[in-house]
C-alpha cells in the first residue's frame, strides 16, 4: 500500500472534512446553476468565445509575451523571467535582501504555492505572511491549500474559530462576522508596516502592458497599492491579447468559481505610482514564470490544459474530489485540472498516480468554462503512464517491469478468442489460490480494500447466453 493510498484512506475516514466539503461543493454547484440560469441567455456561446480567446493567445504566445513585456516595460514595470520555481524564488529573495526587507505580505497567488515560495523564504530567515483569509487559515495550520479558489474550504466556522483562538490567543468565536473582524484586525496591523507586497496575476494584457487581478476581500488591493514595492508572479499562460479578451474570460471565471456575477474587487495595474498620484508602489516587478509551461505548450495533445483560468469549477463538480479533498492529490493543483497539469509540470514519476483519482464521468469537461476536455486528457495521461517507453511527454514515468509483463500477458489473452475462453474455463479453479497471492503488487492494493470475487464458469451456459444476445 503506497503512502498516497494511506492518505486517501485517512481523508475518506475524516467524517468532518467530508461533511464540510459536501456542504460547500453543493452550495457552489447550486450558486453557479442559479446564476447562469438567471443572468445568461448565451452561456454556451460565451464558453466558446472564452475558449477561442485563450486558444488564440496560446497559439501566438511568443508574440503575446513579447508584446506584453515591451508595453509593460514602457509603463514602468520591471520584468523578470524565471525558467523554474527556484529562479522565481531567488528573484524575490534578492529583491527583499537588496532592499533590507524581512517581511512580505502576500495576496492570493497559486503560482507562489507552485514554486514553494513560503518555505523558500523561511529557510532564508525571511517572513512571508498570507493575507487572503483562506490562505491565512492554511498558513496557521502549516498546510497546503485544499482548493485553488477557496483554500480552506474543508474547514467550517467552528474549526476556524478554534484555529484563531489557538494560534492568536483570541476568544473563540464561530460567527463569520466576528471571525472576519479578528482576521481583519490582525492583518491591518501588518499592513500598516508593509514595505513589500506580492500578488498573482489573473490576466496579463499584452496590448495594454497591464495586469488584471480579481479578488473578494480587498487584501489583494492593499497588497498591491500600500507597499513601496509590488511583485507579481505571472504564469506565461496568463497573457491574453487585450482588455476585451480578459473581460470575456472574467465573465466566465466568477460564475464558474463561486457563483458570483462579478468579483468584489477588480484591480487593473498599469505600472508604479506616477508623479502626482497619492497611492501605489514606487516599484512594480513582474516575474514571468515558465516552470514547465513551454513543454506543455509544445505538446500537441496536452497543450489545451494551458487554457485553464483557475476557476476551480472542475473540483466543485468532481465526485472524487468531494469525497477525498484536495490534500489527497499531494500537489499544488488538485482535482481534475491538477491530474492533468501536475504530472506535466512536476513529473509523471512523482504525480502520475493521481490520474487514478478519476472515474472518467466527464462532469469536469462539461463545466469547464473554456472547454478543456479534462476527462479525455486524464485518460490520455493514463496511457502515457502505462506505457512510458512510448510516452511523448518530457516528464516520463519510470517503466514498471512487472506491470508491463502482466499487461502484455493480459493483452495477449484478451485479443485472442481461443486463449480467452481457455483462461476463463480455468479461472474458477484459482479461487482458493488467488486470495493468498496478496503479496503480488497489483493484487496487494486491490485486496486491501476489496474481496476478490469467487469465479464460476459454465461454458455451455455462457455460449447459450451469448447466442441469445446475438440472435434474440
Amino acid at each position: 500500500m503506497s503512502a498516497n493510498n494511506e492518505l486517501i484512506q485517512e481523508k475518506l475516514n475524516d467524517a468532518q472534512m467530508r461533511a464540510n466539503l459536501d456542504s460547500a461543493m453543493h452550495t457552489l454547484q447550486r450558486n453557479r446553476k442559479n446564476l447562469i440560469a438567471a443572468n445568461f441567455t448565451n452561456w454556451q456561446e460565451l464558453r466558446e468565445r472564452g475558449k477561442n480567446v485563450k486558444q488564440n493567445a496560446l497559439n501566438s504566445l511568443g508574440e503575446r509575451v513579447e508584446e506584453f513585456v515591451s508595453n509593460a516595460s514602457a509603463n514602468g514595470f520591471k520584468v523578470h523571467f524565471a525558467a523554474n520555481g527556484d529562479e522565481a524564488c531567488a528573484i524575490i529573495l534578492d529583491l527583499m535582501e537588496s532592499n533590507g526587507i524581512d517581511t512580505i505580505l502576500k495576496g492570493k497567488s497559486m503560482a507562489s504555492e507552485e514554486i514553494g515560495l513560503n518555505h523558500y523564504l523561511q529557510k532564508h530567515g525571511l517572513r512571508p505572511l498570507e493575507t487572503d483569509l483562506g490562505e491565512v487559515i492554511i498558513q496557521l495550520l502549516d498546510e497546503a491549500p485544499v482548493h485553488i479558489v477557496v483554500p480552506a474550504i474543508h474547514k467550517n466556522r467552528y474549526e476556524v474559530g478554534e484555529i484563531f483562538a489557538k494560534s492568536w490567543g483570541v476568544q473563540k468565536e464561530s460567527e463569520p462576522e466576528k471571525l472576519n473582524e479578528i482576521a481583519r484586525t490582525k492583518m491591518r496591523a501588518e499592513f500598516k508596516k508593509l514595505q513589500m507586497g506580492l500578488s498573482g496575476v489573473n490576466f496579463a494584457l499584452s496590448k495594454e502592458g497591464a495586469i488584471w487581478l480579481i479578488e473578494n476581500e480587498g487584501n489583494g488591493r492593499m497588497s498591491t497599492t500600500m507597499p513601496d514595492i509590488h511583485v507579481a508572479i505571472c504564469g506565461l499562460e496568463k497573457v491574453v491579447e487585450s482588455i476585451e479578451d480578459a473581460a470575456t474570460i472574467d465573465t466566465l471565471l466568477c460564475p464558474s468559481a463561486t457563483g458570483q456575477f462579478i468579483s468584489n474587487y477588480n484591480n487593473i495595474i498599469s505600472g508604479p505610482r506616477r508623479e502626482g498620484e497619492k497611492d501605489g508602489p514606487k516599484e512594480c516587478h513582474i516575474i514571468m514564470l515558465d516552470n514547465g509551461r513551454s513543454d506543455m505548450l509544445s505538446h500537441p495533445e496536452f497543450s489545451e490544459a494551458l487554457r485553464c483560468i483557475r476557476c476551480g469549477a472542475c473540483m466543485n463538480f468532481c465526485p472524487v474530489y468531494e469525497k477525498i479533498g484536495g490534500h489527497s492529490y499531494r500537489a499544488t493543483y488538485p482535482g481534475p485540472i491538477g491530474e492533468v497539469i501536475s504530472p506535466q509540470l512536476f513529473g509523471m514519476d512523482k504525480y502520475g498516480d493521481i490520474t487514478d483519482l478519476c472515474s472518467l464521468c466527464g462532469r469536469c469537461s462539461e463545466v469547464c468554462p473554456v472547454k478543456i476536455p479534462l476527462a479525455d486528457l486524464i485518460r490520455k495521461l493514463r496511457r502515457e503512464r502505462a506505457n512510458p517507453s512510448k510516452s511523448t511527454l518530457k516528464t516520463k514515468a519510470k517503466p514498471k517491469m512487472a506491470q508491463n509483463i502482466a499487461f502484455k500477458g493480459f493483452a495477449s489473452l484478451a485479443t485472442s478468442g481461443a486463449k480467452w475462453r481457455f483462461m476463463i474455463s480455468l479461472a474458477h479453479k484459482m479461487n482458493s489460490f488467488v486470495p493468498k497471492m496478496s503479496f503480488v503488487p497489483m493484487l496487494k492494493a486491490w485486496s486491501k480494500y476489496k474481496e476478490l470475487p469467487s469465479l464460476k464458469y459454465d461454458l455451455d451456459a455462457n455460449i447459450k447466453k451469448v447466442e441469445g444476445v446475438i440472435y434474440e
